[in-house]
């Protein structure tokens, strides 16, 4: 099992003690004081369960975690929270968490599948026991996990800070759908406006001149005029500034999949070889101001690597472009996204 995979300039590896006084920081600013967990908690799982603590790094610096412990329960208790047993079935999450200044790029959604996936390849190829994941989270952050491919299983008896909890869970190896599936069909109309919508957002077709009306030339490039929005009215999240994106015309690719149907927002793309309207965005992801990614699908046409899909990190709109599994090069599909109209 790989113990390292790539998202641009986003990193996965376990998180070493060296690393653990970052870690308690990122708890302390993510959870309220009568639930983050201390830095005595934290070198007990990390001693104890340490392939079982993921860090998710920028620059070598980490940005989020996810840490758990096991246990042969099948439901979650205080007292199975509360002690790791070796050889047991049960992955108890303890915590999900990423920094502050790193919300909001869809950090948080790839660690998670990224911990998912590792569990799973473990399952089956029966290099660890574990039979199933759990966690305890509070309502408003269900949809993220369910997002994550968690199913809701109800209240939760454990009692820990204010509010109430409700337990989750992922039963491992029970889906013949590739773990590879992401940008779930069917939340759209559930999501939550964003806190940075805006309403503003025109699709390119608006727009008598085309992309000429949406573009500058800048040392003979032309890149985007406006901020590139999701194009979702309600929506409207901002995926990209100003200047960032240069616009270029190359083949077509097939972004709708078996395993990612496109959306009745998004226009069809013309079927490949055919040429299509593109905004490259290079050197990594951390120039998007706002982006989510699917885990590796199916090959790209006769080239026998795989991509990455594009969506809004805010209310999984997509996919509204690819890039390639662990390239430098991100494209938005012209046609596909937003577009503020005020320089």
């Amino acid at each position: 099992m790989s113990h390292k995979s790539t998202l641009g300039a986003l990193t996965f590896k376990n998180v070493p003690a060296e690393d653990l006084d970052q870690a308690i920081q990122i708890e302390v600013q993510g959870f309220p004081p009568d639930e983050a967990a201390t830095l005595e908690a934290f070198k007990l799982r990390q001693s104890l369960a340490k392939d079982l603590f993921l860090g998710a790094y920028i620059d070598h610096q980490l940005v989020g975690y996810v840490c758990s412990t096991l246990s042969p329960d099948t439901s979650l208790t205080h007292d199975s929270m509360s002690k790791h047993i070796p050889g047991s079935s049960s992955v108890c999450i303890h915590s999900v968490c990423v920094s502050s200044d790193s919300k909001r790029q869809g950090v948080g959604l790839n660690l998670l599948r990224e911990y998912i996936a590792r569990l799973e390849t473990a399952h089956r190829e029966k290099s660890a026991p574990y039979e199933r994941i759990l966690l305890i989270t509070h309502e408003n952050l269900r949809q993220f996990y369910e997002k994550a491919g968690f199913e809701f299983v109800g209240p939760s008896a454990v009692v820990h800070g204010s509010q109430p909890w409700y337990e989750m869970r992922i039963v491992l190896g029970a889906s013949s759908a590739p773990a590879v599936e992401a940008i779930p069909p069917g939340v759209f109309e559930a999501l939550k406006r964003p806190s940075n919508r805006n309403p503003t957002s025109k699709p390119l077709s608006s727009f008598a001149g085309g992309i000429t009306e949406v573009s500058f030339r800048d040392s003979g490039a032309l890149l985007n005029k406006f901020d590139l929005l999701c194009p979702r009215s309600d929506c409207g999240s901002v995926i990209l500034k100003r200047g960032v994106a240069k616009f270029v015309e190359a083949a077509s690719v097939q972004l709708e999949l078996a395993s990612h149907p496109g959306h009745p927002l998004l226009p069809v793309l013309p079927q490949p070889p055919a040429v299509a309207q593109w905004w490259l965005i290079t050197p990594s992801a951390m120039e998007f101001e706002n982006i989510g990614f699917s885990r590796p699908v199916e090959s790209l046409a006769g080239s026998g690597e795989k991509m990455k899909l594009l969506a809004c990190a805010e209310c999984d709109l997509g996919p509204v472009g690819w890039c390639k599994e662990g390239g430098t090069e991100f494209w938005l599909a012209c046609s596909r996204v937003g577009y503020r109209d005020v320089v």
